[in-house]
This record gives structure tokens, C-alpha cells and sequence, in this order.
């Protein structure tokens, strides 16, 4: 298992592109464009991904400071 330090960097990451993804997809759907249903379906898993990766971290996180 990956140190604390490591999880806690990547969690930043994630959390940091988590962000950008949702901005993105803001300026997309909240704009006066057509939309590229393909890449916002798209966009929206990545963000999902990301989104469960940043719950499995923070768990894995919490698991090491009860243990």
C-alpha cells in the first residue's frame, strides 16, 4: 500500500482535476455552442472516475488512521 504522503499528493490531483473537469463541463453545457454529446459523455465519466477515486483515497486514508 502506497504511503500516506503518496495518497494524500495524488488525492490533491485528483481533487485539483476533479475541479477542472467540472468547470469544463459548466462552460460547455452553460454555453451558446453546440454541444458535443460524445465528449460531455465523455468529460462526465472522467470526472465520475475521478470522483471515485478521490472517495476510494480518502477511505484508504481513514483506514490507515484507525489501523
Amino acid at each position: 500500500m502506497e504511503d500516506q504522503e503518496e495518497l494524500r499528493l495524488k488525492l490533491m490531483e485528483y481533487r485539483t482535476e476533479h475541479q477542472a473537469l467540472d468547470e469544463m463541463l459548466d462552460r460547455m453545457t452553460n454555453s451558446d455552442q453546440p454541444v458535443n454529446l460524445l465528449q460531455l459523455q465523455q468529460l462526465k465519466k472522467r470526472k465520475l472516475w475521478f470522483k471515485d477515486m478521490i472517495q476510494k483515497i480518502e477511505s484508504d486514508l481513514i483506514d490507515d488512521i484507525i489501523a
